[in-house]
């Protein structure tokens, strides 16, 4: 039977999709459905088909699920913010765990344990940073977040994900906006001063407050900061950014304080951090040093690397780097967020980082051509992953391992396979819970360019060997050189050994066997077996 709108169903939920929907199968045909878990039987009504999914709306939970629970927010599951209240904290980590491991497997086409994901030990108000969309008009201001896949404003007076101050500030704008009559913004019109409010928190509570206008200036600020006096005690900063165009950028590219500190102070890491309204940080201190330790961990440092640390933002990973490597160069393409990186490496005394504005994408390529081979390369980009020449120059500048930091699985999982095809292995993926309540997760994946569960170290011994005169006309380095030479491909010990074996030159292996049973024998790819053919050529090992 062909699926139409509006049909209704009786379905069993087989797994989780993407943004914690359950899916189930009708005739074969993916059907995903909102706060639906998987091993549940559901009433659905189907609200928009494709050609080869569809999309149906939970009507009745027929067969709850064990790990169902009672959302505690009331404006779930209409604002867009939170998609998983509906399952237990478990179920959450287990979804993203699954989540990461799905991406590597169908998109990166890696086989590499996932681990257990970090989580939190409460996954509530853990939020230091919020951005709330201003709508409606000045006398019922709509004040919230956006319902799903919409601009929709969903007025909400509380957020759970939210710390408390961060609540305050927004109800003192909320009176603020109809004491003054202050016009919110009309996203189809473009008419309408008050766009966003952002707030941040650092550890110590101090609460900086930004305005995002759509306009130059803001007049009647004073009044907006009497009240913030009387009910935010908190407040240490009072700002506001222009943004006049068009579009879903929240900031603006400039900003202006009207009132107290230009940056707010944060510590992470052992290290101090002075933070602008526009520098991204990360907005879960607790789960960013699990995130960031794992980076530390993954990069192996031992004190006399060059480490290379791409999207650094205000150098948050760049600096604790330092701390255990002998020099840090930092990219970051936003200048505020490069200023912000220089005045927190002073700051922490931190000597040997440096900081280049720039993207990425331009900059990494120029410093490997100008002969810049970073021993590490760790980056952070954002949720599109990285660009085509980012990848590109890591693979030409080879460094022996590549920690990759990122907010998109998939994303990620695409740039991992292109960087497993320039000959790096994914050792470790450890996956943190950073939004909790949400679909998203962090991953740090570790690329080696030593090939830990394939690679085989070879220790030659000659008297063990049977030695043939060929073999004696060119070492292994003289003909890993050759190859570099002419072909720019790099080729390993095992692979000369495979190649003068094919051709009756050694009699015995000459490497070592894996230490474990079960491991693969990497076998010499063909444009790798032409070229070291060549080079036995050329050393007169076999015939031409």
């Amino acid at each position: 039977m062909e699926l139409k709108k509006n049909t209704r169903l009786e379905l069993n939920i087989e797994s989780f999709g993407a943004q914690g929907e359950g899916v189930a199968k009708y005739d074969g045909m993916p059907i995903f459905i909102p706060c639906a878990l998987p091993g549940e039987r559901v009433s659905a009504l189907i609200v928009k088909t494709e050609k080869r999914y569809a999309f149906g709306k939970l009507l009745q939970v027929l067969s709850p699920s064990p790990s169902r629970t009672e959302p505690p927010c009331s404006c779930y599951p209409q604002c867009g913010g939170c998609v998983c209240q509906h399952m237990s904290y478990d179920a959450q980590l287990q979804f993203k765990r699954a989540q990461v491991e799905n991406c590597m497997r169908h998109i990166a086409g890696i086989d590499v344990e996932v681990q257990p994901i970090l989580g939190m030990e409460d996954p509530w108000h853990y939020r230091s940073k919020i951005s709330m969309p201003v709508s409606g008009t000045w006398d019922h201001p709509l004040i919230g977040y956006y319902a799903q896949r919409s601009h929709r404003v969903i007025d909400t007076d509380t957020c759970l994900l939210a710390r408390e101050p961060a609540e305050r500030a927004c109800r003192a704008v909320r009176q603020w906006i109809t004491r003054e009559g202050i016009a919110p913004y009309q996203e189809e019109s473009h008419t309408g001063l008050l766009r966003h409010i952002m707030v941040r928190i650092n550890r110590q509570g101090q609460l900086m407050l930004v305005l995002v206008i759509n306009g130059k200036k803001i007049k009647q600020w004073e009044s907006l900061l009497t009240i913030l006096h009387d009910q935010v005690p908190e407040l240490v900063s009072l700002c506001v950014s222009p943004n006049e165009k068009r579009g879903n950028v929240i900031l603006g590219d400039s900003y202006q304080v009207l009132w107290g500190q230009e940056r707010l102070r944060e510590e992470l890491c052992g290290n101090v951090f002075q933070l602008s309204p526009l520098s991204f940080f990360q907005v879960n201190p607790i789960q960013t040093e699990k995130l960031y330790g794992t980076a530390l961990e993954f990069a192996g440092l031992r004190g006399n690397e060059t480490v290379a640390d791409l999207y650094c933002g205000v150098g948050s990973i760049s600096l604790m780097l330092a701390k255990s490597s002998a020099r840090v160069i930092g990219v970051e393409i936003v200048p505020d967020a490069v200023k912000d990186a220089v005045i927190n490496a002073r700051e922490n005394k931190i000597e040997n980082a440096s900081f280049i504005c720039g993207p990425s994408e331009a900059v990494l390529p120029d410093l490997v051509r100008e002969g810049m081979r970073p021993d590490v390369i760790v980056l952070d980009p954002p949720r599109k992953g990285a660009e085509k020449n980012v990848l590109d120059a890591i693979v030409a500048c080879g460094p022996s391992r590549v920690v990759y930091v990122s907010c998109n699985p998939a994303t990620q999982a695409r740039d991992a396979r292109i960087l497993v095809e320039g000959g790096y292995h994914p050792e470790r993926c450890q996956p943190v819970d950073m939004f909790c309540q949400t679909a998203g997760v962090e991953t740090v994946l570790l690329l080696s360019k030593i090939k830990t569960s394939l690679h085989i170290d070879i220790d030659l011994d000659m008297t063990e060997l049977d030695v043939t005169k060929a073999e004696t006309k060119a070492t292994y380095e003289e003909i890993k050189a050759y190859v570099l030479e002419h072909t720019g491909l790099k080729v390993s010990y095992l692979y000369i050994a495979q190649v003068k074996a094919k051709h009756g030159i050694i009699e015995r292996d000459c490497y070592n066997k894996p230490k474990t049973e079960g491991n693969r024998v990497p076998q010499c790819p063909p444009e790798k077996e032409k070229a070291i053919e060549e080079a036995l050529r050329h050393f007169q090992m076999i015939p031409s």
